[in-house]
């Protein structure tokens, strides 16, 4: 958790909403990301969806059943969606999103019976920083 942490971090000091996310496979960071919404000017340019998009570049696959998503925010539906696409194993994230969180705070589709491949999923890992860090960001916006 600690390095999707400091992808947070990369992401607020450059404007974006601090969320990070790193893929690692077999104890090995396979790929990284962090918000780029702003910057691409893209609302669907969050941080689990770069990062699976580059995991699946890396290992030149289309699943990875395998490896674990560690993210600072519980991820929305865009995000759900495409971790349940590439079929990821395991998803660990840091603070809950009570507004728009898909793995159990407003829905539950990384684990939903009725889909093909369902995602163990670890929540509330390093709560308080991941959550302390979305505070800050937002207060300063207000």
């Amino acid at each position: 958790m600690k390095a999707a942490i400091a992808e947070a971090r990369e992401a607020a000091s450059v404007g974006e909403v601090p969320v990070g996310a790193v893929v690692y496979r077999d104890g090995t960071v396979v790929a990284r990301a962090h918000n780029e919404s702003v910057a691409r000017r893209d609302p669907t340019a969050h941080a689990e969806l770069l990062a699976v998009q580059r995991a699946l570049d890396q290992l030149q696959t289309d699943r990875l059943n395998d490896c674990t998503l560690y993210v600072t925010l519980e991820p929305c539906a865009q995000c759900a969606g495409a971790i349940v696409l590439a079929k990821v194993g395991r998803v660990v994230f840091g603070a809950y999103d009570p507004k728009a969180g898909m793995a159990g705070s407003v829905g539950d589709l990384l684990r939903h019976p009725r889909l093909n491949h369902r995602v163990e999923v670890v929540g509330g890992v390093e709560a308080d920083a991941c959550g302390e860090a979305l505070q800050v960001f937002f207060r300063a916006q207000r």
